[in-house]
Parts: structure tokens; C-alpha cells; sequence
């Protein structure tokens, strides 16, 4: 396992293993860029100031329009995800109306 690099931590400037923050999304679906991503340089920061960060972030609700667009694509999926279930099983029951319908035939 490498060994972190020991430097100064951008937030609490103590020198300590470090860690490139990097934000857990990379997405927004209004092209609203969040605080995080807006940041021309990503901060390295210790495990203690990134898991305050990671904490932030959780906590952050998001923007209105993001968590709107967000549901419905959510909920666009799930429709799209019931459909494709109700084909595949339309096309297993015509399948095996064609497998009984061949084998009565023999």
C-alpha cells in the first residue's frame, strides 16, 4: 500500500498525510455548478478537514432545480424500468405459447 504524502493541509495548514478532496458527483443537471465544483484547484486536505468536508457536502441539499430535475429522472427510469419488465415477460408468455403450440403439432 503507498504511503500518503505527508504535506500541509490547505485547510487547517497543518502538516499532515494528505488527500486530494475531490467532490462524490460530478453531474448537475440545471448547469448550476455547485460550490465544490466551481473551485479552480480541488484543496489537499488531512482526514480530519476531509471528512469535515465530506460531512458538508452530505449535508449540502443541493440546488432546487438539481434535486427537481433529479426526481423526475428518477422517477423516468423507474416507469422505463416497469415497462421493459412487462415486455419481457409479454415476450416470455408468447414464447411459451409458441413452444406449446410447436410441440402439439409434432
Amino acid at each position: 500500500m503507498a504511503t500518503p504524502i505527508e504535506a500541509r493541509c490547505d485547510h487547517c495548514k497543518q502538516t499532515r498525510p494528505l488527500f486530494l478532496y475531490e467532490p462524490d458527483h460530478d453531474f448537475h443537471l440545471t448547469g448550476i455548478t455547485c460550490e465544490w465544483c466551481a473551485r479552480d484547484k480541488q484543496p489537499l486536505l488531512c482526514v480530519r478537514c476531509f471528512s469535515a468536508e465530506t460531512l458538508r457536502e452530505e449535508a449540502d441539499p443541493g440546488s432546487p432545480e438539481d434535486n427537481a430535475l433529479a426526481a423526475e429522472l428518477i422517477r423516468i427510469t423507474e416507469t422505463n424500468a416497469r415497462v421493459i419488465a412487462r415486455q419481457e415477460a409479454d415476450k416470455a408468455v408468447c414464447d411459451g405459447i409458441a413452444q406449446a403450440t410447436e410441440n402439439t403439432d409434432a
